[in-house]
């Protein structure tokens, strides 16, 4: 069974509610944890067309500092909770990302690659709509290598949403992760994750987007199983009806490919629970 969900953001950015009210959504669900994962900010040139960076930055102490109070407060449950952020690896500005990793004394730092280049692709459908079968593989091949960099940084402990490149080209995606060549490019990137100590994330969101499937695919489930790697699960929430949105399902589909435990990090300390 699955009790913490690692992976929730908040109305700081482009979240619909407060960190009270997603604790008060965890709480109600059963779990036993919750780890706040707020984006963070991105430099200018990184841009989504709904662009909520200012509101963002503005909002991060307040984010911080509610966070850190709900932590107090519920220090011994029945839901406790995690100080966190989801960090955007972007290329190029690596001293950008450093320093965002120690603004505050994180429980853990999710890493996730949504650019490619200057390029937002999960910024909407429009733009994989014309792609080639080749166009959407030099995608592919460009963001497993940026998460492979992203993993190589050191400064992270999760991997989120491992394929979230598939978000709006999934068919193409499967076609392409068939090639071996693919897949040995991705169990690259999972042997540094795993020599990096860190977990892959297993989530639910892409059951909400237009990919309709769990991230990651199944072929990358059966490269993690066989190199024994730790991982967690997500709703990546944005609103508090999707916190733990799925598990039960998330549940079985890790068990199916012989998962037995996840993993949590707290202050940088990780342990392992029964699935």
């Amino acid at each position: 069974m699955i009790l913490a969900d690692l992976h929730t953001h908040t109305r700081y950015s482009h979240g619909g509610n407060t960190p009270h009210e997603m604790h008060a959504a965890a709480a109600a669900k059963g779990l036993e944890l919750i780890g706040f994962s707020e984006h963070s900010p991105r430099p200018q040139g990184f841009d989504y067309r709904n662009e909520y960076r200012e509101h963002l930055s503005r909002h991060l102490p307040d984010y911080a500092r509610e966070v850190q109070e709900l932590k107090k407060i519920h220090a011994h449950g029945p839901c406790r909770v995690l100080f966190g952020m989801e960090m955007d690896w972007l290329d190029g500005e690596e001293e950008h990302v450093r320093a965002a990793c120690t603004a505050w004394d994180f429980d853990y730092l999710l890493g996730s690659v949504h650019f490619l280049g200057r390029w937002g692709f999960d910024d909407g459908s429009d733009a994989w709509k014309d792609l080639s079968q080749e166009e959407c593989e030099k995608h592919y091949v460009a963001y497993f290598t940026a998460w492979q960099r992203m993993i190589a940084s050191g400064l992270f402990r999760i991997a989120a949403h491992p394929d979230l490149i598939k978000i709006f080209s999934v068919e193409r995606f499967h076609v392409w992760l068939a090639d071996p060549c693919s897949l040995e490019l991705i169990r690259q990137g999972l042997q540094a994750l795993r020599d990096q100590g860190m977990s892959m994330e297993i989530s639910s969101a892409g059951l909400r987007k237009a990919c309709r499937e769990i991230y990651p695919a199944p072929p990358i489930m059966a490269l993690a199983a066989e190199l024994e790697l730790p991982v967690s699960f997500a709703s990546d929430a944005h609103g508090r009806d999707d916190v733990g949105y799925g598990f039960a399902r998330l549940a079985s589909y890790a068990r199916s490919f012989g998962f037995r435990e996840y993993t949590v990090f707290e202050r940088g300390r990780r342990t392992t629970h029964p699935i």
